[in-house]
């Protein structure tokens, strides 16, 4: 059975509060039910908090809103990510008082606040939740939708995976996907891998070693092909560990969820090539598109992929220079990887659907 999203588009009819998107997602909300199940509930708003001198992430209204709409309902909201101290999230107007509610580390302060979750995928054995999530009796997924150098789509999945768990978890699913193998007997370092990548994702160490930067590689195989002495070799498409660590951190996480107490919203505005780890923003790749919601994490990436057309591209969004690929989703032309994987990794683990039916509200 297909599951429902909720989808709310930019498109407005007159210059009034009502027709724009933050007035739009009130009434999704409403619609979607979720007033009635966070009642009395302590509720983990996961949000990601930027950096820098990022400018795209979720704009404050929205998350005031979504306080505002909890609190009304009987909730107990607070907003949570990590390393929050040092990307001093004030910077980009998120602070207790302009959101509503305070706005948290989830690993509390010093990032050791943790419950250890066993895993068994390869290398990945350490799914270490977050103290703040384990302990809520509700979790929200407000994700602001960009491309993502690893795994093609940063959303839903990525924002729980990557943002509600350790620095050891983290570290153990981006080991996954290297794809890269390099034989220090064979290499002469005659830098030509490192000239030859156009995504600054390689680099020898003070000690002569071969590192790669799985964030930016696409496993383009530039370096591999390049080289003069067969130093380099690949691992093959290791993306796709990546794509099912992700997932299967995904699951662990919100494993510690009773059943129907995790709603997931995606932010389609602001669509930039790159996370907003980075702390940076570049042009949108896309027009902005509106909000979808679901209680069904496979079926609101896979709707939110379906609404990113590569016929809409703003050729300012691709670096200067940069060649897409020929077929594919946009983010897949950008980045190697087919984001749409991650989808099957979710249903292979039975995390919902791809499957799904559009509620429009207006």
């Amino acid at each position: 059975m297909p599951s429902t999203v909720y989808f709310s588009d930019m498109a407005y009819s007159a210059y009034e509060a009502g027709q724009t998107l933050p007035k739009k997602m009130e009434r999704q909300l409403d619609k979607s039910g979720l007033g009635e199940r966070v009642r009395g509930k302590s509720v983990a708003i996961k949000i990601h908090v930027g950096a820098e001198l990022g400018y795209s992430t979720i704009p404050p209204v929205f998350l005031r809103l979504l306080a505002t709409f909890v609190t009304d309902r009987g909730g107990n909201p607070f907003f949570v990510d990590h390393y929050i101290a040092s990307r001093h999230p004030e910077q980009r107007g998120y602070t207790q008082e302009s959101l509503g509610a305070p706005v948290l580390e989830a690993a509390g302060h010093l990032g050791k606040y943790l419950y250890e979750m066993p895993v068994d995928f390869k290398t990945f054995r350490h799914a270490d939740v977050a103290g703040l999530i384990h302990d809520a009796d509700f979790l929200i997924d407000f994700s602001h939708v960009k491309g993502h150098g690893c795994c093609a789509l940063g959303g839903a999945v990525k924002n729980i995976a990557m943002g509600c768990v350790s620095d050891r978890t983290r570290r153990e699913q981006h080991g996954l996907g290297a794809g890269i193998e390099w034989d220090g007997g064979k290499c002469v370092h005659c830098n030509a891998c490192i000239e030859s990548c156009n995504h600054h994702a390689n680099r020898f160490d003070e000690a002569g070693n071969y590192e790669v930067f799985g964030h930016n590689c696409t496993l383009c195989q530039h370096c591999y092909k390049i080289c003069p002495t067969g130093a380099i070799s690949l691992t093959g498409d290791s993306y796709l560990d990546f794509q099912r660590g992700l997932a299967l951190c995904a699951k662990t996480v919100l494993n510690t969820f009773e059943p129907g107490n995790v709603f997931y919203m995606n932010l389609l505005i602001a669509i930039t090539a790159m996370c907003d780890c980075w702390g940076i923003t570049t042009p949108s790749l896309v027009p902005d598109i509106g909000l979808v919601s679901s209680w069904d994490i496979a079926a609101v990436e896979t709707a939110s992929l379906d609404l990113i057309k590569f016929e809409n591209l703003n050729p300012a969004g691709v670096p200067k220079g940069m060649e897409l690929g020929k077929t594919g989703h946009l983010f897949e032309r950008l980045h190697a990887k087919n984001p749409y994987d991650q989808i099957r990794c979710l249903e292979e683990l039975e995390l919902g659907t791809g499957k799904y039916e559009t509620v429009v509200v207006e």
